[in-house]
């Protein structure tokens, strides 16, 4: 069965970056389960294996434009860390969601400083070519609670 629209699909990826550093992985772990052409998945990834079969194995590389998009420098802000609650707790890397202009966003700490906190809302990814090293588990009908869902349910998906 090739993957199309609306087929639950199973794979084993590794991700990298231009200098070959893994930046997430399947391995040793549930392959990941998504159900195809809904936007799950990046555009690029899902370009690429549309029309694959269960076990073929492909190495694509996406440019950040089919991916997690370009570095947009008006999402990095600093803002007041008496803004924040538990103010003493932060740390760089901390994640959390903000309202914004554009909704509710997710921000990640890039610098703390005694009174100011710096926040980054592109993507941890963005801005980057990513490559992907994927084989092709499984591919399956999805079921129509699945689709109605917009997601996958049991092993590698979410059940909810």
């Amino acid at each position: 069965m090739q993957i199309s629209k609306h087929k639950a699909v199973s794979i084993d990826y590794t991700l990298t970056d231009d200098t070959g550093e893994i930046l997430d992985s399947s391995k040793g772990e549930d392959p990941l389960a998504y159900l195809h052409g809904i936007g799950n998945l990046i555009p690029g990834l899902e370009k690429a294996l549309e029309g694959k079969v269960a076990g073929d194995e492909i190495k694509v590389t996406i440019a950040p434009e089919e991916a997690y998009g370009e570095r947009v420098e008006q999402l990095i802000q600093s803002v007041p860390r008496d803004r924040f609650e538990d103010a003493d707790s932060l740390e760089v890397g901390m994640r959390f969601h903000a309202a914004s202009d554009h909704g509710d966003t997710l921000v990640t700490i890039t610098q703390l400083t005694d009174e100011e906190v710096t926040v980054d809302g592109n993507h941890p990814l963005a801005g980057l070519t990513l490559h992907f090293d994927v084989t092709v588990v499984d591919v399956r009908e999805a079921t129509p609670e699945e689709i109605g869902h917009g997601h996958i349910h049991g092993p590698g998906g979410h059940d909810h």
